[in-house]
């Protein structure tokens, strides 16, 4: 479904869901239950997929390049997710736990993967599904983290391999989140028409 913001007073924060703006002709398409708290702007060549959940102060930026996010993934507040033309889209994966604070520029979230609070993803870098980036981690362009693997520390670089406990958590967190947005569209907050 795509959805076109009337006015800033229609589809702003006081109408208890983000603003979903077009960006030269292009509109965000927006999945099934997808969760945009107030205060979060989406704009121009973005997908976002069934049961996303974006948090409260979100930016999602598509206008040099496209930006898509899989299903079930959550977005926390106050992150900013951008592109540019020459380094190519910003592609989060299905099942994505991205903390607050995070800036993702440029890169490649693969899915199951684990963003910590205040971290930052550069151009090119991938991460591969079921891999983890600690809170505040600064991943450098065109690096990879690797499956099973948790980067740390700025520039980032590998920490340890992950714990069970760890590799275990992220499913769950998914699904909580996936509920906890639930219960704000019961509300009608965040309800995208």
């Amino acid at each position: 479904m795509s959805i076109i913001a009337d006015s800033p007073a229609h589809a702003g924060a006081n109408s208890g869901r983000g603003l979903i703006l077009p960006y030269k002709g292009i509109t965000p398409t927006i999945g099934r239950k997808v969760f945009l708290a107030p205060g979060t702007y989406v704009m121009g060549d973005v997908t976002l997929g069934d049961n996303v959940n974006i948090w409260f102060g979100t930016v999602i930026r598509g206008d040099d390049n496209k930006i898509r996010i899989g299903a079930n993934t959550n977005i926390q507040d106050n992150s900013v997710i951008h592109v540019t033309d020459d380094t190519g889209p910003t592609t989060i994966g299905a099942n994505v736990l991205v903390g607050h604070g995070v800036i993702l520029h440029g890169c490649t979230i693969e899915d199951g993967a684990f963003i910590g609070m205040g971290s930052t993803i550069l151009d090119g870098a991938v991460i591969e599904s079921g891999a983890m980036v600690a809170a505040g981690a600064l991943v450098t362009p065109g690096k990879r983290v690797k499956a099973g693997e948790l980067w740390a520390g700025n520039p980032a670089k590998l920490f340890r391999p992950l714990k069970e406990a760890e590799i275990k958590h992220i499913p769950w967190a998914v699904k909580h989140y996936v509920e906890r947005a639930g219960e704000y569209l019961a509300a009608g907050i965040g309800v995208v028409e």
